[in-house]
């Protein structure tokens, strides 16, 4: 994706043809054919298109290769050149469709476009392009934009898409330009282009590189490069999550100690989160205790934080008077909040007191999902409360709670262990209605739970129900099928599982 070549001196450049990539022919100079006639139900674009209309018609366009069309029909305009704004809308087009190649191409004819390009104009292209043509969009940037090098938010935007790829040789390949002294187009990096990394690094579990690049930025004497607290929140992360506690507080001590730096909520939270994380629920409360002490009010992050230390160690008692404490401190539980507590009350024979917390959610218009409704669910089911769950799941969509199919599977779940085929049929015949399929262990118990209680001609209407959504049994469940219904002499049933069962393999 390199621009095109300056002419040679002396010399006076035609005028390229405008040629769609998509179905690019080899350049000539004569004047371009005019472009297809428009799809049946495409409205045609006025006789003479302005650039504000233009750019509109571009980006709803309904294909990539009608857009280019456009584009090019109104180039052919007596007196119109087109403006950047013509040119990101195309090329958003272009890369939203998925196609490359003709942004790249698109991109060239830009470069040597007599336009006043800004960075905006180029920085959504980074969402939609694979890696290679994302760092070859950054290589060209300084052309497009007629500077020498690109900014670091530029860099930023691109390497945070590199990282999240799964294309590690062209992250390297960036890595290698931004840390070679002779390269043209990168600036020095900064803070954020360093917590991009470290994050990065983080995020694979190699803590070793992590604090390589920590190390690097200490050789920057500048105020642009120096570690802050999204650096050090990062890193005591990574370190919390591997169980290494002592690091990460000595790592905190540090922060605050030689670096001068005041942590924040965000920060603090690591730190009581990877206690809890280890059921070290006292020493995240001392933690809790010391950022107020230090003037730094806990928020519902916070207190939710240490609501789960709690709940995970079974301490629901203690979990109850920590949010009676948020309550107190003028804190507003979040739904994050709510449902946290809710879940320890569920799983710890509490359920009543988790319906009440959710009845009071409503009331303060905090809104509960689908995450909150299944742990209620959760704690029905385990306290043998099955009708009052299958009632939840029948009232809940006919109040806009958009259930999943963990919620069915949940039900279905607990029905099959306890042996009540009558309701677990029926809550079957409910999912699959609803487009949900059971778990597939947990259809073959259902199966053969079927012909245990003699009730064979359910069975095989559910067997035609699960086959017809793309369940097979397996061979044991099978056999037992075919057995029941050879039991009950009906011989024709048998030979059509028989069938099925040859078919379908």
């Amino acid at each position: 994706m390199k621009p095109p070549p300056p002419p040679a001196p002396g010399t006076t450049k035609a005028p390229l043809p405008w040629i769609s990539p998509l179905q690019y022919r080899s350049p000539t100079r004569v004047a371009p054919s005019p472009p297809p006639p428009p799809p049946l139900g495409t409205p045609a674009p006025p006789r003479y298109v302005h650039h504000p209309d233009l750019a509109h018609l571009i980006v709803s366009s309904p294909s990539a290769q009608r857009a280019l069309d456009l584009f090019n029909a109104a180039a052919a305009q007596r007196g119109f050149s087109h403006t950047p704004a013509t040119f990101s809308a195309l090329l958003i087009r272009l890369a939203r469709a998925r196609l490359p190649s003709a942004t790249a191409a698109v991109l060239n004819r830009a470069a040597s476009a007599p336009c006043r390009f800004l960075e905006p104009h180029f920085l959504p292209l980074f969402r939609f392009l694979p890696a290679d043509h994302s760092l070859a969009l950054l290589r060209i940037l300084p052309a497009l934009l007629r500077r020498r090098r690109v900014t670091h938010k530029a860099l930023a935007v691109c390497l945070n898409q590199l990282v999240s790829s799964r294309c590690p040789d062209v992250l390297t390949e960036l890595l290698a330009d931004l840390r070679d002294p002779r390269n043209k187009y990168l600036p020095k990096p900064n803070s954020c282009i360093y917590n991009i990394l470290i994050k990065h690094y983080v995020k694979k579990g190699d803590l070793e590189t992590a604090f390589k690049v920590f190390d690097e930025m200490h050789e920057f004497r500048s105020a642009d490069v120096r570690p802050g607290l999204v650096t050090f929140s990062t890193l005591i992360s990574g370190l919390c999550r591997e169980g290494k506690m002592k690091e990460a507080f000595e790592l905190f001590e540090e922060m605050i100690e030689k670096y001068r730096l005041v942590p924040d909520q965000l920060t603090y939270n690591v730190v009581i989160g990877g206690f809890c994380r280890l059921g070290q629920v006292e020493k995240a409360r001392a933690i809790f205790q010391f950022m107020r002490k230090n003037e730094c009010e806990p928020n519902a992050f916070n207190y939710t934080t240490l609501i789960n230390g709690h709940c995970k160690k079974g301490e629901v008692e203690e979990a109850k008077g920590v949010f009676e404490e948020m309550m107190s401190a003028g804190v507003q539980p979040d739904a994050i909040s709510y449902t946290v507590l809710i879940g320890g009350l569920c799983r710890h024979g509490s359920v009543d007191e988790g319906i009440t917390l959710v009845q009071e959610m409503r009331e303060k218009g905090c809104k509960g999902d689908v995450v909150t409704y299944n742990l209620v669910l959760e704690g029905l089911c385990k306290d043998g409360r099955t009708m009052e769950a299958m009632d939840l799941l029948e009232r809940l969509p006919l109040e806009g709670v958009q259930m999943n199919v963990a919620s069915y599977r949940i039900v279905l779940n607990c029905l099959c262990s306890h042996g009540d085929m009558d309701k677990a049929s029926g809550l079957l015949g409910i999912m699959l209605g609803r487009g949900f399929l059971p778990h597939y262990a947990t259809s073959n118990n259902l199966l053969i739970g079927l012909c245990d209680v003699g009730r064979v001609a359910d069975a095989t209407v559910m067997l035609y129900g699960l086959a017809d959504a793309g369940f097979m049994p397996e061979a044991s469940c099978w056999a037992r099928l075919i057995e029941s219904v050879y039991r009950e002499r009906k011989i024709r049933r048998s030979i059509e599982l028989l069938d099925v069962l040859i078919t379908e393999g």
